[in-house]
């Protein structure tokens, strides 16, 4: 498989705490690769180091061999390309569902509002979300508003979509809908990346399974190695954690 991204020994600090360590990882076009681990376990920073909303303090980071962790780079061109999702939704309480979607093709890819709105009502109708058009979000519920931010960033056709947590704010009866559509992106080749807490959805639907700890990939193989017959002792306790939640 066509290698998509590539990290090589990215690290990253905030002041004397060392967030993540030498992490390296190759993740394969139109693969599901799944981040998890204990809170605090650098999880989210590594998303937000892919996406360049964190600049790294070594190793570089490969978007189609191209390195896009160089210094002084222009990050929006790159964002384009890689979207992300977060676990607070971040839409605009003043813009309608509409307004919110089409708010970034406008702006940043030069897209006609005509064309984005089209375009939109597409990816709305397509997520059941074709009635919410001129809703504003705290009209819906937080499934419905999470299903408008994976919308949001599919606007801008992304190649990568990384999603930070993206069940975390919602209420239990939520979290399918919004899983379902993590699926179908799946089905449709996107290469995903994302991290969660979710096991059973890790388990299931994952390609590449990796467990995170003190900033370290410490096991990282397909779920049914990594859930099964994990080879480090640190990972062994926390999926043994996770069975004795009743959470796998």
């Amino acid at each position: 498989m066509t290698t998509k991204l590539s990290l090589h020994a990215v690290s990253k600090s905030y002041g004397a705490h060392i967030v993540l360590h030498g992490i390296t990882l190759d993740i394969a076009e139109g693969s599901v690769v799944t981040l998890i681990g204990p809170s605090g376990s650098g999880k989210s920073t590594l998303l937000r180091c892919i996406n360049l909303l964190e600049p790294i303090d070594d190793g570089e980071i490969y978007l189609d061999g191209e390195d896009i962790s160089v210094p002084g780079l222009d990050a929006n061109p790159v964002r384009r390309r890689i979207g992300m999702v977060f676990q607070n939704f971040n839409l605009f309480p003043h813009m309608s569902v509409m307004d919110n979607i089409i708010l970034s093709p406008t702006r940043t890819l030069g897209i006609s509002k005509t064309v984005a709105r089209t375009k939109a009502m597409e990816l709305l109708e397509r997520f059941g979300l074709g009635d919410k058009a001129d809703s504003y979000p705290d009209q819906l519920s937080g499934g419905q508003q999470q299903r408008v931010a994976i919308v949001r960033a599919l606007a801008i056709e992304p190649e990568v979509l990384l999603l930070d947590e993206i069940t975390s704010s919602l209420d239990p009866e939520l979290v399918g809908e919004v899983l379902d559509v993590v699926r179908e992106l799946k089905a449709q080749g996107m290469t995903l990346i994302l991290a969660t807490h979710e096991m059973g959805f890790a388990r299931d639907t994952s390609d590449v399974v990796c467990v995170l700890d003190g900033g370290h990939i410490i096991e990282q193989g397909p779920p049914s190695q990594v859930f099964t017959a994990p080879k480090s002792e640190r990972a062994q306790q926390f999926l043994q954690s996770i069975i004795n939640s009743g959470r796998l």
